[in-house]
């Protein structure tokens, strides 16, 4: 038997293993059973913990579909508190520090990337405000804070139909590894709403690197200055960035259950 822990940051969930000291065979087709909420566990993304040499602990990160991906701000939230103590991990998208504040977590997300194929995007392109769009929306932006964004600033956030424009978008061609859709609108100098059709999770009540690239990218337009608070469907994140800077994401993480699975009956 294995053990787990279930957490979530902002209402974005998680199963959460420990293989620091025993390895746990982790599969596309696994990790999607285990997330499955009728017949698994439950979560919107698993997220393996394991043993790192170049830093306090490793993380994997696997989507709801089974995909393997490169960062979760809110899962990385999580880490400190499932580990008991300020930590280091290693991932895909490079080492980050994440230390324990009152409620959750302060996270330094590293530096964000602005080149068209660092997003990557299919060709060349100014990524601060882009030639391309999808029906009515209007130029968007792209960002890649550890995996790939693109950024939609809205004048009604709630007149944008999400669910339909959300996977027609992550999935278009000019994204060669699909893409994260941030669908914003900005309230004030230093605070945005932002909902976030994730790649391969879909909906989710809160994206931690969404919010990371979407109030970069409104500082970047000059349409707001940091620290930017960003209310999401399952509460507020405050991200802090200056131009040539790390971005500093604080904001709640929660503990809701140990328990534990036989992971060779997933997939």
């Amino acid at each position: 038997m294995g053990r787990f822990s279930k957490m979530h940051g902002l209402g974005n969930d998680f199963v959460v293993i420990d293989a620091r000291e025993d390895a746990v065979g982790m599969t596309a087709a696994r990790a999607h059973a285990i997330a499955d909420r009728h017949g698994g566990i439950g979560c919107d993304q698993l997220i393996l913990i394991g043993p790192s040499e170049r830093a306090d602990v490793s993380m994997r990160i696997f989507n709801a579909d089974g995909s393997e991906v490169e960062a979760c701000g809110n899962a990385t939230r999580c880490v400190p508190l499932f580990v008991g103590r300020d930590v280091t991990i290693e991932t895909k998208a490079g080492l980050l520090d994440a230390k324990g504040v009152e409620g959750g977590a302060s996270v330094d997300m590293g530096m964000p990337r602005f080149d068209w194929n660092a997003i990557p995007l299919a060709y060349a392109m100014d990524t601060l405000s882009m030639q391309a769009s999808w029906e009515d929306l209007p130029a968007p932006a792209a960002v890649n804070v550890g995996n790939p964004h693109v950024i939609f600033f809205c004048d009604d956030l709630d007149a944008v139909d999400i669910p339909r424009l959300g996977p027609v978008i992550e999935t278009d061609p000019l994204f060669p590894q699909r893409v994260n859709v941030n669908f914003a609108e900005v309230v004030s100098d230093h605070h945005l709403r932002l909902i976030v059709w994730e790649r391969g999770a879909g909906l989710t009540r809160a994206c931690g690197t969404g919010a990371c690239a979407t109030a970069v990218a409104a500082i970047r337009r000059k349409l707001m200055t940091g620290p930017v608070t960003v209310s999401l469907p399952g509460g507020d994140l405050v991200i802090d960035w200056t131009p040539g800077g790390t971005i500093r994401m604080t904001g709640p993480a929660t503990h809701v259950f140990d328990g534990e699975a036989d992971w060779s009956r997933f997939g």
